[in-house]
C-alpha cells in the first residue's frame, strides 16, 4: 500500500511540474490563459509541435520506466503505470486550474495528446477516465486482489 501512496505522490508531483511547464509554454507562445489548446494548435509552428511531441513521449517513457522498475510482475507493472498515469493526468488539470484558472469548466476542449496525431476531447474525458482508474485500482488494492 505504501508503494502506491508514493507512486500517487510521484504522479501528482510530475503533474505539477508538467502544469508549470505548460503555463510557461503557453506564455512563451502567446497563448492567453482562457484560450482552448485546440484553437491555439492552429497557430503553433510544426517545429514546436514536434518539440511538444518529444516532451509527451518523454513523459510516457518516464512512466513506463517507473513501472518497469517498481512493478514486480507484468500485471503489477501495468497497474503501476495506470495508477501513476491516472494521478499525473488528473492532477495536471488541477495544477493548470490552480495556476491559471484553466480549464474554465469540464466541457473545455483540450488537446490531450499529439502522438501520433492530436487527440481532442473535453477535459471531463481524461478527468473521468483517470478518476475511474484510481477508484478501481484503489478498490482492488483494498480488497487485496492486487
Amino acid at each position: 500500500m505504501e508503494k502506491f501512496l508514493l507512486l500517487a505522490l510521484f504522479g501528482i508531483s510530475m503533474a505539477h511540474l508538467e502544469g508549470v511547464t505548460v503555463v510557461y509554454l503557453r506564455r512563451a507562445l502567446g497563448i492567453i490563459d482562457s484560450e482552448s489548446n485546440k484553437e491555439s494548435l492552429k497557430n503553433i509552428s510544426k517545429q514546436y509541435i514536434f518539440i511538444e511531441k518529444t516532451r509527451e513521449a518523454a513523459t510516457i517513457l518516464m512512466l513506463v520506466i517507473l513501472a518497469l522498475l517498481v512493478g514486480e510482475t507484468w500485471l503489477d507493472k501495468m497497474v503501476v503505470f495506470l495508477w501513476t498515469f491516472a494521478f499525473w493526468d488528473l492532477f495536471y488539470y488541477l495544477s493548470l486550474y490552480l495556476l491559471i484558472k484553466w480549464p474554465s469548466n469540464f466541457t473545455t476542449t483540450d488537446v490531450l495528446f499529439l502522438i501520433p496525431r492530436p487527440w481532442i476531447a473535453p477535459v471531463w474525458v481524461p478527468i473521468g477516465i483517470s478518476s475511474i482508474t484510481i477508484i478501481i485500482i484503489a478498490i482492488l488494492l483494498l480488497t487485496s486482489i492486487l
